[in-house]
C-alpha cells in the first residue's frame, strides 16, 4: 500500500476503507475483512453511527494501533454552539470513546 506524507510528516495510506452507509450490525465484519485484505486506513464519522463497530473490528484484528491510520469526523449536529474549543474537544473525546482508541490520526 502506498503512503502519502502529510505536511506534518505523518504518513497516510493513499487508499482507505470507508464505512459510510454500512449498517452498524454489518460494520465490524466488513472492517475485519478490509483489514485482513490489507487496508490500514479506516475512515468513519460520528454521523455514520458505526464508530463502535469500527473500534471492535480494530481490537479483534490484533493489528498494532501504530500500524493503522484512523480518520473520523465531527458530526454537524455536534458542531460547537457555545465554546468552540470545548464543544469540539468533547465531540472528539466521544468519538475516541466509541472507537476505543487513545488517539486519532485525522479528525475532520
Amino acid at each position: 500500500m502506498k503512503n502519502v506524507t502529510l505536511n506534518n510528516g505523518v504518513e497516510m495510506p493513499v487508499l482507505g476503507f470507508g464505512v459510510f452507509q454500512i449498517p452498524e450490525e454489518e460494520t465490524q465484519a466488513a472492517v475485519e475483512a478490509a483489514l485482513a485484505t490489507g487496508y490500514r486506513h479506516l475512515d468513519t464519522a460520528a454521523s455514520y453511527g458505526n464508530e463502535q463497530a469500527v473500534g471492535a473490528a480494530i481490537k479483534a484484528s490484533g493489528i498494532k494501533r501504530d500500524e493503522l491510520f484512523i480518520t473520523t469526523k465531527l458530526w454537524i449536529q455536534h458542531a460547537p454552539t457555545g465554546n468552540v474549543y470545548d464543544d469540539t474537544k468533547e465531540s472528539f473525546q466521544n468519538s475516541l470513546n466509541r472507537l476505543g482508541l487513545d488517539y486519532l490520526d485525522l479528525y475532520l
